[in-house]
């Protein structure tokens, strides 16, 4: 009768998360991924992929802007590809952004300040932060983006669309 006594006490215990045990068994639930048009499932887990670039699509978005962008499980990786004198308008995302300059340079206004970066090197840019850019020559930079930018994938980014 002892023993049954103990058991009982053990379950009770562990009904009650008081358990080192229980604790341990507990898995962490992930978090769900919400952004306007875009919701990843609890549970769902990044995939391997390789992909070059010259079979992502090259999308025009004005006579001096394209882009082509990779999606993964939290980030996205866009290859931006801005001529002279290409404006990106002031805009603000609740994506944070590192932008690397490969070739050329951007200048940007931020943070009530104009920075100009060059080829090689880097700029973050925290969520909410309102910016605007222009290319001072022809530029090829790489953005990477936390979480995924939904308004690209969606195509709803109208900003950056026309002139």
């Amino acid at each position: 009768m002892a023993r049954t006594g103990m058991s009982s006490k053990r379950v009770s215990a562990n009904k009650s998360g008081s358990s080192k045990n229980s604790a341990m068994r507990k898995k962490p639930m992930a978090p769900v991924f919400r952004q306007k048009g875009v919701e990843k499932k609890r549970g769902a887990t990044a995939t391997l992929k390789h992909v070059p670039w010259n079979t992502v699509e090259l999308e025009s978005l004005n006579p001096l802007l394209q882009r082509q962008f990779v999606v993964g499980h939290d980030v996205m990786l866009a290859r931006v590809l801005l001529k002279k004198g290409c404006i990106v308008p002031h805009h603000s995302h609740v994506n944070e952004q590192i932008t690397y300059i490969l070739e050329g340079a951007l200048k940007f206004w931020i943070d009530g300040r104009e920075i100009t970066v060059h080829a090689g090197e880097v700029l973050t840019i925290p969520p909410n932060m309102p910016h605007k850019a222009e290319a001072l020559v022809d530029t090829v930079d790489l953005d990477v983006f936390n979480p995924p930018r939904a308004d690209w994938i969606n195509k709803d980014d109208k900003y950056l669309r026309g002139k």
